[in-house]
């Protein structure tokens, strides 16, 4: 028997929870990982790993080629999502905590859905414009009073990450109206290969034998999650329940990341950090709801916000 509409919808809600919690865990894993890995091989091993497996799994199903046509596209998803994303995060959380950075990270939807309006020649409506305008003077003034007056090198890191993963979501974004999301994230990765593969093997740490277990399986969670599994459960989930109700399940992401850096990390919450993620929150979710849309409609893949969460 076929699940009803419902179950459906409950299955999908499910699943974008599973991939919003994966997610969730990318910064304080990130952290673990560098403590012991170099940035630039934390993010070579990262996007390698990943990629050999979305190319064994590319060929096991037989999936062909993307068309000549959206090769440009998934370039400029693969330089953002797979190198520069995960490389200038490895750098920031160096000299910040994860939750610090989640506290950043949240304006990330916003970001995203101002390179999507301007892609897409949107014309929002002026409360879409307020709340994006909130949500970035929130972020900057957390990252100002957690600097004692002026941002520090970890947050102008995690704004160049949030402009970089912003243009490679909206075109991944753009991407899911030609193939499904699963496939998107795997190509943007085989494409990657030739560059992190070689960056790789320069540079894996020369003693492997004096890093601890715990950098590893950061290393691991960050490669095999949250650049690759999570995009399954959250792109599924965003297909079975609905693109605008999963989509709010990502508001819920930064006080995940709050829990899992304060469990795994040993990071101190403080009520600032959740004050200011809240308000931040709050920012995200009327931007969500407020921005409009173009007439004649484009597919709804390519007007909804890109179906790939922060990773």
């Amino acid at each position: 028997m076929s699940a009803t509409p419902s179950s459906r919808e409950r299955l999908g809600l499910l699943l974008g929870f599973v991939g919003m919690a994966i997610f969730g865990g990318t910064l304080p894993a990130t952290r673990i990982a560098v403590s012991a890995i170099d940035p630039i091989a934390l993010t070579s091993l990262r996007t390698a790993i990943a990629g050999l497996c979305s190319l064994a799994l590319l060929i096991a199903l037989r999936r062909p080629l993307p068309p000549r046509a959206l090769w440009p596209q998934i370039l400029i998803a693969m330089l953002c999502v797979a190198i520069l994303f995960p490389f200038l995060m490895a750098l920031a959380v160096q000299t910040v905590d994860a939750s610090h950075g989640g506290v950043v990270l949240g304006i990330l939807p916003i970001a995203t859905a101002l390179v999507a309006v301007a892609i897409t020649h949107e014309r929002p409506r002026p409360l879409f414009w307020i709340a994006s305008v909130a949500g970035a003077a929130l972020v900057i003034a957390f990252a100002l009073r957690q600097g004692g007056g002026a941002l520090s090198s970890g947050d102008v890191l995690l704004f160049a990450a949030v402009a970089v993963s912003a243009v490679g979501y909206a075109f991944s974004g753009r991407l899911t109206a030609q193939m499904p999301g699963w496939e998107v994230i795997s190509w943007v990765l085989v494409i990657a290969l030739p560059v992190s593969i070689p960056a790789a093997m320069l540079t894996m740490p020369a003693d492997i034998t004096q890093i601890a277990l715990k950098p590893w399986l950061a290393l691991l969670y960050v490669a095999l999650f949250s650049q690759w599994i999570g995009f399954f459960a959250w792109n599924a989930g965003m297909a079975m329940g609905g693109i605008a109700r999963v989509s709010q399940i990502q508001l819920l992401q930064p006080f995940i990341t709050f829990a899992l850096a304060s469990f795994f990390a040993g990071e101190t919450i403080t009520p600032q950090i959740l004050l200011f993620a809240s308000a931040v929150v709050a920012t995200v979710a009327i931007s969500t709801r407020t921005r409009a849309r173009v007439s004649p409609p484009l597919p709804k893949q390519e007007l909804e916000p890109p179906q790939l969460a922060a990773s």
